[in-house]
């Protein structure tokens, strides 16, 4: 096999392509976790629902410390996720990043994110899946991924898959078949291969789906009609039901944060986020615009 030269690996390697991960500096982001927990608690608002902001916004800004930082927070909050029920809920939420800020980020953040955990909550962690495709499967999740796409675009939802066709036929397809039916819609428990239910905490539910869709969007920029999709799409969840529907898990403060005091209240978290992750240690890769974005730009300074 050939071998890339020095000049080229440099060159992948260069700073102003900047190549590796978001490194926060610790001592600026663990207040803006210690005020985003008891804001959240002051509000009512449950660990499950403000650490999957947490960890939707740390993928997004590709900062598996963060992560870690958030898995810690939760940790010294509120005993009532264990240390691996926690860990289970943060790799859920970044495996369903993957339908927001694709899959590089969720492969490298969640590596980075299991190599960090002690080593007694990574023996713990599930090692089974729980979503692959088979011949009995394969037209429920179909249909359980359509049935996400429904309630999140509720009164545009086929207007929208045919203006997604116009673009290209296979948009549509690809969208509910590749994400919605296969990533962001849960297995239903007749739907698993081995049979084997994750615990109800770990479920990354219709309401925290939306707040991982809403953190990444916010947190990636410039995809501002998505945010306001994705804002409305949790409004529905109340509004129409859904988030009490069977085998939902009650989100604590859910409701409150599908409102409007509670939307302004997620996306002022999210932007305190981004700005304490984006402050990198001395040293490290350094995102600018104050910390944000998904795709910054590479500064003229260094081309």
């Amino acid at each position: 096999m050939s071998k890339l030269s020095q000049g080229l690996k440099s060159l992948i390697n260069a700073p102003f392509a900047k190549p590796n991960y978001t490194v926060p500096n610790a001592s600026t982001l663990k207040p803006v976790l210690q005020n985003l927990a008891s804001d959240a608690q002051k509000h009512s608002v449950g660990i499950p629902a403000w650490l999957t902001l947490a960890t939707a916004t740390s993928m997004t800004m590709n900062a598996p410390n963060a992560m870690i930082l958030a898995w810690n927070q939760a940790q010294q909050s509120d005993r009532s996720l264990s240390p691996v029920t926690t860990a289970e809920l943060q790799r859920e939420v970044g495996l369903k990043c993957i339908s927001f800020n694709g899959i590089p980020r969720t492969i490298n953040c969640l590596g980075a994110f299991y190599n960090a955990l002690p080593q007694d909550v990574r023996s713990k962690l599930s090692k089974k899946p729980t979503r692959e495709f088979s011949t009995s499967n394969i037209e429920d999740r179909k249909s359980d991924g359509l049935s996400l796409w429904d309630s999140v675009y509720y009164g545009f939802e086929r207007k929208l898959l045919d203006k997604l066709g116009q673009s290209h036929p296979d948009l549509p397809v690809h969208i509910i078949s590749g994400h919605y039916a296969s990533l962001l819609s849960n297995p239903s428990r007749h739907t698993y291969i081995d049979g084997e239910e994750k615990p109800k905490e770990t479920h990354v539910g219709r309401v925290l789906t939306s707040l991982v869709a809403i953190a990444c969007l916010r947190a990636q920029t410039g995809v501002g009609p998505q945010v306001v999709s994705h804002v409305f799409g949790l409004r529905k969840a109340y509004e129409r039901g859904d988030a009490e529907k069977e085998g939902e898990v009650k989100v604590q403060g859910g409701e409150w944060l599908s409102g409007e005091e509670g939307n302004k209240w997620m996306l002022e978290w999210i932007d305190e986020l981004v700005k304490g992750i984006g402050t990198a240690q001395e040293g490290e890769q350094q995102n600018v615009q104050g910390g944000t974005t998904f795709a910054p730009g590479m500064e003229k300074a260094n081309l």
